[in-house]
């Protein structure tokens, strides 16, 4: 990274610690049951995702793969809960029961008496963009308030995997230990910049009072609109927004060393790609094909495979994209830091 460069005057977080946890039991999405229900065309959307297996535990709720995903980002940074300063968790696309609160469930559980506790959400897998807004302006707020703990459990909301004709959604939770950059920080996240639009607020719907969850099924309620007018504007939309996250930071798209999305399909990557006349990270497909679509925890769990992989080095920076059909898009621009051989830290 040049000397000159100058970033954006917003503060910048670190990433002091990933933690995930991923069930080791999978679905071969050729075999998912809801596949036999579907007309011979709509099946075939569904095998050409890219999604050759899905993560699947139906033991586990998403406060569950949440709960185990923020012992393990505590547990890999040594910090005991009782010292976060805040802990704040994505909502999961069900919550298993309506009016308690899964945030202050998890609180309790990991022992974070003393942390400042709410959760974000309604942007689905962009979601995790303002959980990092707000941990931002926390950190920038209050100079007491030392960690930052972020975390979600993603699971699909009824029974069936398959989300026509969008993605298969699998299971698995991820946290983020946040606090001020610092010179051991494995990732710095410098900037990010999110957009919605409200016309496609209910492209998705799913019908779920008195209903049993055997008969939930997520809807579009326009193909078409899903297919190319949001697709254009998801066009339009991406390139401005990374546009305006590298120019406002003096960058060019010369100085990104790689791009991460999140992995809805494969015809979506390429898109992606296309879009931005780039080439995403080859931990985007690999992880696309074996782990299917993760919801917010995508991106993160896209840069750590890479990370992983060696496929970025200290130093470089890269660009972390989301794309929501709710609609909402994202951008993040990070730095990495020094691994210091933590596979899996990113």
């Amino acid at each position: 990274m040049s000397a000159e460069v100058t970033f954006h005057t917003a503060a910048p977080v670190a990433v002091e610690a990933v933690g995930r946890h991923l069930p080791d039991r999978t679905h071969t999405v050729a075999e998912l049951p809801e596949l036999a229900g579907l007309s011979e065309a709509d099946r075939l959307t569904c095998l050409n995702l890219g999604i050759e297996t899905v993560l699947a535990d139906d033991g586990l709720t998403s406060y569950d793969l949440a709960e185990r995903a923020a012992r393990a980002a505590l547990d890999r940074a040594g910090l005991p809960a009782a010292s976060l300063g805040a802990l704040i968790v994505i909502e999961p696309r069900a919550p298993e029961t309506l009016i308690s609160s899964d945030a202050t469930r998890l609180q309790h559980a990991l022992g974070a008496d003393a942390a400042t506790v709410f959760t974000v959400g309604g942007l689905g897998c962009v979601s995790v963009t303002p959980a990092l807004l707000a941990a931002r302006g926390l950190l920038a707020a209050d100079p007491s308030l030392g960690h930052v703990l972020v975390a979600h459990g993603s699971k699909p909301a009824g029974g069936a995997r398959y989300r026509h004709p969008v993605t298969v959604n699998g299971d698995g939770g991820q946290a983020l230990l946040l606090t001020r950059p610092h010179p051991a920080a494995p990732i710095r996240v410098l900037d990010l910049v999110q957009r919605t639009d409200g016309r496609y607020w209910d492209l998705f719907r799913l019908e779920y009072r008195d209903r049993p969850t055997a008969r939930w099924r997520e809807e579009c309620r326009d193909l078409p609109g899903y297919s190319f007018r949001l697709a254009m504007e998801t066009r339009n939309r991406l390139g401005a927004l990374v546009d305006e996250l590298l120019s406002r930071n003096g960058l060019t798209r010369a100085d990104i060393a790689g791009y991460a999305s999140q992995n809805l399909s494969a015809g979506g990557l390429a898109f992606t790609e296309e879009t931005l006349e780039i080439g995403l990270l080859p931990s985007c497909r690999e992880n696309l094909r074996r782990f299917g679509h993760l919801g917010p925890n995508d991106v993160f769990l896209n840069l750590g495979t890479a990370l992983a992989g060696r496929e970025l080095a200290e130093g470089d920076l890269a660009v972390l994209l989301n794309v929501s059909p709710v609609a909402a898009w994202s951008a993040l621009l990070v730095e990495i830091g020094p691994q210091h051989g933590r596979e899996g830290t990113a």
